[in-house]
């Protein structure tokens, strides 16, 4: 079996604390390949500030030059909200000879008994935590936890630093941040 980490969220836009998480996990659970997964509505957050294909195309561009890293747009290919039991369930069928791996930040692992069918996607899937300063990770579920560094980047506050024309440089990768230049996402709102 062939062991995947998925990595689901808005990336709203796509930073560097996006992409040491992932390869802190590949790292930690000698994943063969970790699977960025942009969602077109998150079922926990508000609609995302830009068009999923902006955040697909930022997605790409910052995972560019890792062999280990893969874009997979299952969740922006669907219409409406996004229930990592749906994304599983289609993902399992289409391939049954991997181990899926899904990736939560700690405010989500103590989220996961409200999570859409639950009991079921708790059998689909290993859920891995990473740990962050503050963060209990106190759930009835099985889990595996894996220690990162502890680096506080938020896309809102990258969104915030855009609009107010302050420097993102070491929050994004630079080619995400001429992307966002060039289409001068973020300017406004």
């Amino acid at each position: 079996m062939r062991r995947v980490g998925i990595l689901g969220g808005t990336f709203d836009p796509p930073h560097l604390a996006h992409l040491m998480i992932a390869e802190e996990v590949r790292l930690s659970l000698e994943l063969e390949e970790i699977w960025f997964v942009p969602s077109q509505e998150p079922p926990h957050k508000t609609k995302a500030v830009i068009s999923a294909q902006d955040r697909v195309e930022m997605v790409r561009l910052a995972i560019d030059g890792n062999p280990y890293f893969k874009l997979n747009t299952i969740e922006v290919d669907r219409v409406g909200k996004s229930y990592t039991f749906d994304t599983l369930n289609v993902l399992k069928n289409k391939y049954p000879d991997i181990s899926f791996y899904f990736i939560i930040g700690a405010d989500m692992v103590e989220y996961l008994p409200k999570w859409y069918k639950i009991e079921e996607l708790i059998k689909m899937v290993t859920f891995v935590g990473v740990k962050r300063i503050g963060s209990q990770l106190n759930t009835p579920y099985s889990i595996e936890l894996v220690d990162i560094p502890y680096v506080e980047i938020s896309s809102t506050e990258i969104r915030n630093r855009i609009r107010e024309n302050t420097s993102t440089k070491y929050f994004l990768p630079e080619k995400v941040i001429r992307y966002i230049k060039e289409k001068q996402l973020y300017e406004k709102g």
